[in-house]
């Protein structure tokens, strides 16, 4: 009878875990959705692209340039 018990909740508990995960994760994914159509976030995702490749391209002047193969 316990185990009947134990059971019983944990399917119960389960079901609605898994309900407000998906909703959570919906959310998630919609604010992503967004986010990622802003035109100031695609600004501030070049710029930081930008900066990235001079980086590295000022890293890869300081080694010599490309590594030997």
């Amino acid at each position: 009878m316990a185990k009947l018990s134990f059971l019983a909740g944990f399917g119960a508990g389960y079901v609605l875990g898994s309900k407000a995960g998906h909703e959570r994760y919906e959310q998630i994914r919609r604010g992503w959705e967004q986010a990622k159509d802003d035109p100031r976030l695609q600004s501030i995702a070049g710029m930081a692209q930008a900066r990235a490749d001079d980086a590295v391209s000022a890293l890869k002047a300081r080694m010599g340039g490309e590594p030997p193969r």
